[in-house]
């Protein structure tokens, strides 16, 4: 009978939609589980006018996703990536130079103003000492500032190391994933599982770098970077490592199939190019501004000392010693040994210490911010860190929000919802209920026919 053959279809069709809803509930806090659902569709008619349909069919399992909103996701993961990479080291440089007591300013200052007391009496062996000293701790105030930025640009290195190996294993679990994706596709297999596993690696992959992600008709993914070059294709996947260049910088390269890609360390977006950028655009201007100012800066106390005499009357001998980014003060420099006055005045003239005093006033070459005096270098310095830490800062609190709003239009769509399931469980366990009273309707009348032939 026609009216059994329907209700059992339609009887099978709601159990297959009440699986899928319990499927949806249990899978209610797991991440990045993409709710699945039925489409039901109707069966024509069989031969005969009389014949209203032969019942219902699954025709597919759904899986609600939205392209578009898993792409917009994963952009705005590379952005936040990018973003929350840098502003840790700026936030630490910014309050190093900018403190007041352990400050590049603080260590000149400190130094001048030394100077400017031993103009009371040139002669006084502890006003002279004084000053040794103090330029002792403006060479530590310069190389601890340096330290902390070789310190960074070493950290900076051992994460971008430790990225390729994470962003390696995603790569190649994706392709893998492709190929089980398009196999299972091709047999008729549900694959949302597998294709949820593989979203998740994609969209960790988008955070550690920029890429563009698109949908092939089996049902895998090409993976490439921003400015082209491919990551995966189908089942083949690329290998990412960085060198270390004759120059000291760390270079990536792409590798894939039987081709090698140089990568640009800004370019590629992500939680790498946010490493890139801080060390190219920041870091090194930074490092080469502090070298500057401390070249400069001993170089032109050592001149001015070499044009007066010390006590003893000889020419005055060097008192900064600076190599290989380094300062220190010359071995074995004593008081006797500053030559304040002048080559052609007694020993008690402080001309040539009135020229050392002036120093601070002169201009310096750096190079992030250019010509500046000595005594603002420091502070222009700080002012441009600042300013690009307070950048990074408001385009971080935008990505959050970018990045927010991006997984909530992505939940919309395909995260669960635990009141449309239940009004699901609810339509669909009425459904499975009347067309068990369906058959059992049937099953009366099929009696009472054979009642009614006895």
């Amino acid at each position: 009978m026609s009216i059994i053959s329907n209700a059992l279809s339609g009887s099978i069709a709601a159990q297959a939609a009440l699986g899928a809803a319990s499927q949806n509930i249990a899978n209610m806090q797991t991440p990045g589980y993409t709710r699945q659902g039925v489409l039901l569709s109707s069966l024509g008619a069989g031969a005969g006018v009389r014949s209203a349909g032969t019942g219902v069919e699954v025709s597919s399992l759904l899986r609600f996703a939205d392209a578009y909103k898993s792409q917009q996701m994963w952009r705005a993961a590379s952005d936040q990536g990018a973003r929350s990479q840098t502003q840790p080291y700026l936030t630490q440089l910014e309050r190093i130079m900018g403190d007041e007591s352990s400050s590049i300013s603080n260590g000149i200052d400190g130094f001048f103003t030394a100077l400017n007391a031993a103009a009371v009496d040139p002669t006084s062996t502890p006003l002279r000492q004084q000053i040794i000293t103090a330029a002792d701790a403006m060479a530590q105030h310069f190389n601890s500032i340096s330290n902390v930025m070789n310190n960074q640009l070493l950290s900076l290195q051992q994460q971008r190391a430790a990225i390729m190996p994470q962003a390696n294993t995603a790569l190649s679990n994706i392709a893998a994933l492709n190929q089980r994706i398009s196999g299972s596709t091709a047999a008729g297999t549900n694959v949302s599982a597998l294709m949820d596993a593989r979203d998740q690696l994609i969209d960790g992959l988008a955070s550690q770098m920029a890429i563009e992600v698109t949908d092939q008709p089996d049902g895998s993914r090409n993976i490439s970077l921003k400015s082209g070059q491919p990551l995966v294709i189908g089942a083949l996947a690329g290998s990412l490592s960085s060198s270390m260049a004759a120059t000291g910088e760390q270079v990536l390269s792409l590798k894939f199939a039987n081709s090698t890609f140089s990568l640009d360390n800004v370019a590629v977006g992500g939680q790498l190019g946010g490493l890139g950028d801080f060390e190219r655009n920041t870091l090194q201007p930074l490092q080469q501004s502090i070298q500057d100012l401390a070249s400069t800066l001993s170089a032109k106390v050592n001149v001015q000392l070499a044009d007066g005499k010390t006590m003893t009357g000889n020419p005055g001998g060097p008192l900064f010693i600076y190599a290989n980014g380094s300062l220190s003060i010359s071995k074995d420099f004593t008081a006797a040994d500053l030559a304040l006055a002048s080559s052609t005045g007694a020993a008690g003239d402080s001309k040539n210490l009135q020229s050392l005093i002036e120093i601070k006033n002169q201009s310096v070459d750096v190079e992030w911010v250019g010509s500046v005096l000595i005594s603002d270098a420091d502070t222009q310095l700080v002012g441009k860190l600042g300013i690009y830490s307070q950048q990074n800062q408001a385009l971080l609190t935008t990505a959050d929000t970018v990045r927010t709003q991006a997984i909530n239009d992505w939940k919309s769509t395909s995260a669960v919802n635990k009141d449309e399931e239940a009004m699901s469980l609810v339509e669909f366990q009425n459904m499975y209920q009347a067309n068990m009273k369906v058959i059992s309707v049937a099953n009366a009348l099929f009696d009472a026919t054979l009642q009614m032939m006895g």
